[in-house]
């Protein structure tokens, strides 16, 4: 009974394998088609954007209240920033970034299909070394010399490619950044982001680092992944198809699975590398800041003999980036071990065993019958495997390279978002304790009107720092074209504030400001800024030689301007217009406000800000740049204590620092005459002690006398 039932099962298996054997041909292409489609559309999950769990939501949430950066991760939120990027770096098909990428995608094309050859063309040179055709051996020799040639150029020329389009990415992205960046005049109340940034918003610390470094590590990444997924994607499919018609789709099946499986694990076991990048750059970013003030402000930190205060404080930052990078690297040591492991030594056994299959099965339409036959058909196959292991491997090591492309995306589109809210007149800033609370919050939520004139007016216009602090509720005050005005009062009351308001580059939180556009304005500090350039530079700032020369202004001109200021022997000194030095180290301060009176004559603009300009120059050549200026139309709104300025300004707002101001004309005489008595009388007060001293003595020398 049990060997009739045992002989049914039999007759039963060899009918299924022959039906099986008969139709094998079309299992197979169904096969390879499931292979094909299962392939991509595991790429397409596994580099899918993955769902932000409550877990992930409720940790972002707590690092945001502990001032820690936000999670990045190849999400949903990551493939939204890459598109918005994306868009930038290629703009359109006709573009020459999508020229060069649709070369590496054709020589990435080309290299496979030359890997696909040389891996038949070893099967047959060991071949023919196992059957001693020595004739058969050289020939395959020269033809291994000969696809040598293309081979080696299609590398050279990927590698070429790859450099490029990394730079096409990085200069599209760069100058994008600094349109949004730099601007232009055109751009009003909207440009000026670059000052922005470090005055009026808190979410970027070190633009300089990611403008220069974030970007070029950004597009290199971009450059790279690209190559680092569609080849290895498709050598992965066109390997395995080749590799199912010489062992079997069956055995390719059992490869999938189990490759399949250990690669669960591996993605398991893979850390945040992504967060990882963005720290690490944040921190990087963090210590060059901390290096950069140090040379910023090195000559207070000089006098005040800070040197182990900020010792202390690059080392503070140091030690939090080692203390990162540190971290990382115990992970990535733990992550390559798992890796190497699995990738290369696991994914390795399985397929030496799926290679010895033709050799130990006969495959139908499979005739390796003689040694030199199976010796061709395992070497070919194992080379196939190892290119698939290698491209499988790649597909893996490929989600690591993009978690670290996430973290420079995060980078990039933190730079491109905040510029952005920049623009639009959205900022993000520590505000002072109560800034938000009552009348002060209403003021801080409100927005006033700023509309062009050729006056400057100001009515109830608070006067608000970026932190949120309220010098002035409702400032009120009209000059007109050639009314010079005279601003005065102590340190922190509104002064310099009210130059930004009038330059566009703090918002105006109510009531109204008519002003001129930016262009007729000019600011003349008291540590006037000079460029990089030559000397003629100085004085044309911002405009270039080529600017000069369209308003018909040539060096002669120059000259004069310079002669006004009493600088005209400096072309000689220094070795003529075209020579180039660091000019803030060339010139002392008196030279330096002297160069930037000569600016304003050479520009003539409607109104000049002067807040302490003429602090470092001569007395009677203050009073000979004022006439200067005031002969060439400049309205002059002046910030200063010296009583000798008093005469040129017909109006004067006096700002308390409480608070509270006046506006009103100015009479110089008069004003002048006051303060001289003012200032006898504060002298004679002073005099009253030592008076009372005195007679003190006097008295008691009287009643010495008198005892006598």
């Amino acid at each position: 009974m049990v060997t009739s039932k045992l002989r049914l099962l039999d007759q039963r298996a060899k009918q299924l394998a022959q039906v099986y054997a008969a139709h094998r041909p079309l299992v197979q292409r169904g096969l390879t088609v499931s292979f094909v489609l299962y392939v991509l559309t595991a790429a397409y999950r596994g580099l899918a954007a993955r769902p932000t769990t409550r877990r992930d939501k409720e940790k972002d949430s707590a690092d945001r209240k502990d001032g820690k950066p936000a999670r990045v991760a190849v999400d949903a939120i990551f493939y939204q920033r890459l598109g918005i990027i994306l868009r930038i770096v290629i703009p359109n098909i006709h573009s020459k970034e999508a020229l060069l990428l649709f070369m590496h995608s054709s020589l990435l094309i080309f290299r496979t299909a030359i890997s696909l050859y040389v891996a038949t063309l070893d099967g047959k040179i060991v071949a023919s070394l196992v059957r001693g055709q020595s004739l058969q051996f050289l020939l395959n020799i020269i033809r291994w010399l000969l696809v040598a040639i293309p081979a080696t150029w299609t590398n050279s020329w990927l590698s070429y490619i790859q450099n490029k389009l990394a730079l096409a990415y990085r200069t599209r992205l760069t100058k994008e950044v600094l349109k949004m960046y730099l601007g232009d005049q055109a751009d009003g109340s909207e440009g000026k982001v670059y000052y922005k940034l470090s005055n009026l918003d808190d979410r970027i610390k070190n633009a300089d680092q990611m403008i220069t470094h974030d970007i070029q590590r950004f597009s290199t990444h971009l450059a790279v992944i690209y190559a680092n997924l569609a080849k290895p994607i498709l050598d992965v499919i066109l390997y395995n198809y080749q590799l199912s018609r010489n062992v079997g789709a069956e055995g390719l099946v059992l490869l999938t699975v189990l490759v399949q499986t250990s690669a669960a694990l591996l993605r398991a076991l893979t850390p945040s590398f992504g967060t990882y990048t963005a720290q690490s750059a944040a921190l990087a970013g963090s210590l060059r800041h901390t290096h950069s003030r140090l040379s910023e402000f090195a000559e207070e930190i000089a006098f005040f003999g800070g040197e182990e205060t900020e010792k202390r404080l690059i080392e503070r930052e140091y030690a939090a980036l080692v203390q990162h990078e540190q971290g990382v690297m115990n992970k990535r040591w733990w992550y390559g071990c798992a890796e190497e492991g699995i990738v290369k030594w696991l994914w390795g056994s399985f397929g030496l065993v799926v290679c010895a299959i033709p050799v130990f099965f006969k495959l139908p339409g499979i005739s390796n019958f003689d040694l030199g036959s199976r010796t061709e058909g395992f070497v070919t196959n194992r080379r196939l495997l190892l290119s698939s292991s290698d491209a499988i491997g790649r597909v893996m090591y490929s989600y690591k390279d993009l978690a670290e492309l996430a973290g420079y995306t995060s980078r990039v589109s933190l730079l491109l978002d905040t510029m952005s809210d920049m623009r639009k007149g959205k900022f993000e800033k520590s505000l002072v304790s109560g800034a938000t609370e009552g009348e002060n919050g209403e003021i801080l939520r409100s927005r006033g009107q700023v509309l062009l004139s050729d006056d400057i007016q100001f009515k109830n216009v608070p006067v608000v720092t970026p932190n949120g602090d309220i010098l002035l509720r409702s400032l009120t005050f009209h000059v007109k074209p050639g009314e010079h005005l005279l601003i005065v009062g102590p340190n922190g009351s509104g002064k310099s504030s009210l130059f930004r308001i009038l330059g566009g580059l703090w918002p105006v939180y109510g009531g109204i400001v008519r002003k001129p556009p930016a262009s007729d304005f000019m600011l003349i500090p008291q540590r006037p800024y000079l460029s990089l350039g030559t000397l003629r530079d100085q004085v044309i700032y911002p405009h270039s030689q080529q600017d000069m020369g369209a308003r018909g202004v040539t060096d002669a001109d120059l000259l004069a301007v310079l002669e006004r200021v009493q600088m005209g022997s400096i072309v000689e000194r220094e070795g003529g217009w075209d020579i180039a030095h660091e000019w803030r180290d060339a010139l002392s301060g008196g030279d330096k406000q002297k160069i930037a009176w000569a600016r304003l004559f050479y520009h003539r603009p409607k109104y000049a800000i002067l807040d302490e300009a003429t602090s470092l120059v001569p007395p009677d050549m203050e009073g000979t740049m004022m006439e200067q200026a005031t002969a060439l139309g400049i309205t002059l709104l002046t910030v200063s204590h010296r009583p000798s300025l008093w005469k040129y300004h017909s109006t004067i707002l006096q700002l308390d620092g409480q608070g509270g101001y006046i506006f009103t004309q100015l009479d110089a005489e008069k004003r002048l005459a006051i303060q001289e008595e003012k200032q006898d009388l504060e002298a004679k007060l002073l005099e009253i002690p030592k008076i009372k001293l005195r007679l003190a003595e006097l008295r008691l020398i009287a009643d010495a006398n008198r005892s006598i």
